[in-house]
């Protein structure tokens, strides 16, 4: 019997990139040219709650003083400063991204070590770090697997994954009020508020993103064939998930 093999995080969208191998390159200068609006996009988006929520997601998955994170898609920091906080001064928290531009803007506002690389071929070694977070970045990686096994390399055996993302509405209701919310109103406040059409496009490629993205118990599949246990999803007003995993200890330990 053959086992499907998990599908990346979100269909083709091919009105933005014209094939697969096009994509990453697109995204990376899609969050380049709107890099100088994504901290007023997601503050206005979360409606000043972000910042609160991903501190609180963080500690409820187990982030710790003194912990060594790796903030996978970190973008401009969202999610590694509070993590950097969390963790502490005997801790330490590096944030990885594909794109230049983000890495940019998040060193302007804290001086924090930044690597410039994909998810899925994370540069260092293996049991590096005791937590990776990953905040609203998977739908944009190409390789569940490739991923998930990187993950499962560089943590330490105890070590936890928390990813933040989207989560497709179930409910017809639900899924039409997502609609109009990420796609028509947030895109129009953006153009408002920045006057930038680049950051307006990123907030419609946004909701076109979560309109594909693949089912829940797919990312847990590919979790589970990574090695990782403890392996689940928890859901934040229908429209979020965290996908919580862990690596298993050292056998004796």
């Amino acid at each position: 019997m053959t086992t499907e093999r998990p599908q990346p995080p979100h269909a083709p969208l091919r009105q933005y990139y014209g094939d697969d191998q096009s994509r990453p390159a697109y995204v990376n200068q899609l969050f380049d040219d709107a890099a100088e609006h994504y901290e007023w996009i997601n503050k206005v988006m979360s409606l000043g709650s972000g910042e609160a929520y991903r501190h609180l997601a963080l500690e409820r998955a187990g982030l710790k003083s003194e912990m060594r994170l790796l903030d996978i898609a970190s973008g401009t920091g969202l999610v590694l400063r509070p993590a950097s906080r969390i963790v502490g001064p005997k801790g330490f928290a590096v944030g990885l991204d594909p794109s230049a531009g983000m890495l940019a803007r998040s060193q302007a506002q804290v001086a924090l070590p930044l690597v410039r690389s994909r998810g899925e071929t994370l540069p260092f070694a293996d049991s590096q770090f005791d937590f990776l977070s990953l905040g609203y970045g998977l739908r944009h990686l190409a390789d569940l697997d490739s991923l998930f096994r990187e993950c499962f390399r560089v943590l330490r055996p105890g070590g936890r994954v928390l990813i933040l993302e989207f989560a497709r509405p179930a409910s017809r209701i639900g899924f039409l009020g997502s609609r109009i919310y990420l796609r028509t109103i947030i895109p129009f406040l953006t153009r408002l508020g920045t006057n930038s059409p680049a950051a307006e496009l990123v907030m419609r490629y946004c909701w076109d993103t979560v309109d594909k993205l693949v089912p829940v118990d797919t990312v847990l599949a590919s979790l589970r064939g990574s090695g990782f246990t403890h392996v689940s999803p928890r859901g934040v007003f229908g429209l979020f998930v965290e996908f919580r995993a862990e690596k298993p200890p050292q056998l004796g330990t």
